[in-house]
């Protein structure tokens, strides 16, 4: 006997995407529904968001993609930075923002990402959860299809979709940035321009030097104007190259400063399984590089996806991996049998490379003599807050970023607390950076938003990439003033 899918609720919640009244079940028969399972901070989610592209590209009126965005943290419950993350990811097909989470108990859905199937006929088919392989969905999707036109139940029709419009920013999604020297030592700043699908090249002063990339998403080598990256979040310079972590290309990339030139040097452009042994970079399959730390011609690479730090020693062109079992956990111990969460930041000190573990909402290290991994903030998956205090109670909220100021603490970038927090190494306290040595008495000190990247220059000034409301902030700890790039 067929089930019949739950119905969407009709109240608290909120839809994007639709021109017109959401749409019902009812509304849907005729097509194959799938439904997207996911919430914004997950990279796994991400991760399926191609795939279903695709199948969106390949049956426009007889599949209906509809996101069920299902919060895990506290801040992406917010209508209005689920509408920004829906703007990042570049989504175009409807999401249901279900704050309570009714669909996912109603739908019995367990995990992020999950799919849920329901038939041309209105017949729930299951769920599948994790991330599906483009072959095997295609397979089904023709399966359930052909089945429905043997039957009847087939009803080509198309939704109205009304994807909000891209404003026209100096920046767009800022994500990662980082100093570099141009001319005769000059220093500038480079910005992963996510949005844009570029690098974005400042001088000091804030003005725009040149920019990386055409513009169009792709994974392209070549000249600065027509080189080709998706959505890139990391980014360091060493010896006269910039490299990047192209994210959404899976792959490393070197820029030339002087010429602008464009090479990949890790990746495959294809979501790559867990990193097991040392191999050459330009053949291994990444998962969703987020970012990159640099010392004596040694590359080392957050690989979020699969929950991973990896290194790449530049002369020889092999990358191994450094720390993490792929599992999605916070365990600490010696680095081949800890596990990590997603880890989006990087930054070295001595021998010891911290780093950010967005998912734990954690600041750890890898003692890179040692060879192990601990914890300074932090505490599990369902773990974060907005707490100040002692390293053991101290929370972060999906955190982003992280660079050591002039005093030697650490700077994190807590995005989805919109703040910047101050972390001594020695005592483990954290507190807030408009907390004393830092302050803001600006008319731009409005509030960031979902900040991704945090830098110091030689002056104490700190960066920040604001990354929900498209700039580049500073704070400056001397003058106590602020004020912002390209808004």
């Amino acid at each position: 006997m067929a089930i019949r899918a739950p119905h969407f609720p009709t109240d608290g919640v909120t839809w994007f995407n639709l021109a017109g009244p959401p749409p019902t079940l009812q509304d849907l028969r005729g097509r194959l529904v799938i439904l997207d399972f996911w919430t914004f901070c997950c990279i796994n989610c991400m991760h399926v968001l191609p795939v279903l592209a695709e199948i969106e590209r390949r049956y426009p009126d007889t599949v209906a993609v509809i996101g069920v965005h299902s919060p895990k943290f506290t801040a992406e419950r917010d209508p209005a930075k689920v509408a920004g993350a829906i703007a990042r990811y570049g989504i175009t097909h409807p999401v249901i923002h279900d704050p309570e989470m009714r669909m996912w108990r109603e739908y019995a859905i367990r995990a992020w990402p999950t799919l849920g199937f329901i038939g041309p006929d209105g017949a729930y088919l299951g769920a599948a959860p994790g991330e599906p392989a483009l072959e095997k969905l295609v397979e089904l999707v023709d399966r359930v299809l052909e089945e429905a036109r043997e039957g009847g139940s087939l009803a080509p029709a198309t939704l109205d979709l009304a994807p909000a419009p891209e404003p026209v920013r100096l920046l767009r999604h800022p994500a990662k940035l980082k100093e570099f020297r141009y001319g005769r030592g000059s220093a500038g700043w480079a910005i992963a321009d996510a949005g844009h699908h570029q690098i974005a090249l400042f001088d000091n002063a804030g003005n725009e030097i040149r920019r990386v990339g055409s513009g169009e998403p792709g994974l392209v080598d070549g000249p600065a104007e027509s080189a080709r990256f998706q959505r890139p979040q990391g980014l360091i310079a060493a010896d006269g190259a910039i490299f990047v972590a192209d994210t959404w290309n899976h792959a490393v990339r070197r820029i030339d400063v002087a010429s602008g030139e464009v090479t990949t040097i890790a990746g495959t452009g294809r979501r790559g399984p867990i990193l097991k042994a040392a191999a050459p970079a330009i053949d291994t399959a990444l998962a969703s590089p987020w970012d990159l730390e640099y010392r004596e011609g040694v590359l080392y690479v957050a690989n979020a996806g699969t929950h991973q730090l990896a290194r790449i020693d530049l002369e020889t062109g092999v990358l191994e991996p450094l720390a993490g079992t792929g599992a999605e956990a916070l365990v600490d111990g010696p680095a081949d049998q800890a596990a990590l969460a997603q880890p989006s930041a990087l930054a070295l000190k001595e021998d010891q490379l911290w780093f950010i573990d967005a998912e734990t909402s954690s600041l750890r290290r890898l003692d890179l003599s040692g060879g192990t991994v601990s914890t300074l903030v932090g505490d599990g998956l369902f773990e974060f807050g907005m707490v100040d205090g002692p390293a053991r109670t101290a929370r972060f909220q999906h955190p982003l970023g992280l660079c050591f100021d002039m005093n030697g603490n650490i700077l994190v970038a807590d995005a989805y607390n919109d703040a910047i927090r101050v972390v001594d190494p020695e005592t483990g306290m954290v507190s807030s950076l408009d907390d004393p040595p830092y302050d803001c008495f600006d008319d731009l000190c409005r509030p960031l938003s979902e900040p991704a990247g945090v830098a110091v220059d030689d002056d104490g000034v700190v960066f920040v990439a604001d990354t929900g409301n498209d700039r580049i902030f500073l704070y400056h700890d001397v003058f106590r003033t602020s004020r912002t790039w390209a808004e």
